[in-house]
C-alpha cells in the first residue's frame, strides 16, 4: 500500500513540474518559440489550472497524515479523478486546432507526453492504493 501511495505522489509532483515546462514548440521560417502549460493556460483555456491544482490537491492529500489514517479512500478517490481528468484536459490541449498550418508547424514537446502520462499513472497508482487499502481492511 506504501509503495502505491509513494508512485501516486512523485508522479502528482512531476506532471505538477511539466506544466510549467514546454509543452507546444512552434518554428515558422527557422524562427521557434515555445509555450508552457502555464502560458497556454493564461492565453485562454481557463479550464487549464485544473490541471495543476488537482495535482497540488492529490500531494496535499497524500502528505497528510490524518487524512492517510482516517480516511483514505479520499487520497485514493481525488488521484483516480484528479490524474484522470488532468490526462483529459492536457489531451484536450493537444486536440486544438491551430497547432499546424503550411506555414506554422506546431509540434508538443516531450514535456507534455511526460506530463500526460505521468497524470495518467497518478490516476492508475491511486486506484492500485485504493485495491491494496481495501483488500487490508478485509
Amino acid at each position: 500500500m506504501e509503495g502505491a501511495r509513494r508512485v501516486t505522489l512523485s508522479a502528482a509532483a512531476f506532471a505538477l513540474i511539466c506544466f510549467f515546462m514546454p509543452w507546444v514548440q512552434v518554428s515558422c521560417v527557422g524562427i521557434k518559440d515555445s509555450a508552457s502549460g502555464l502560458e497556454l493556460t493564461n492565453a485562454g483555456d481557463r479550464l487549464g489550472w485544473l490541471i495543476p491544482s488537482l495535482m497540488f490537491l492529490v500531494l496535499v492529500t497524500g502528505l497528510v497524515p490524518f487524512i492517510l489514517d482516517q480516511i483514505p479512500a479520499l487520497f485514493a478517490l481525488i488521484g483516480t479523478v484528479g490524474g484522470g481528468l488532468s490526462a483529459y484536459l492536457m489531451y484536450r490541449e493537444r486536440l486544438k486546432p491551430g497547432l499546424s498550418s503550411a506555414l506554422i508547424a506546431g509540434r508538443m514537446t516531450l514535456w507534455f507526453w511526460l506530463g500526460l502520462v505521468a497524470s495518467l499513472v497518478v490516476s492508475l497508482s491511486a486506484l492500485v492504493f485504493y485495491m491494496k487499502q481495501s483488500k487490508s481492511l478485509q
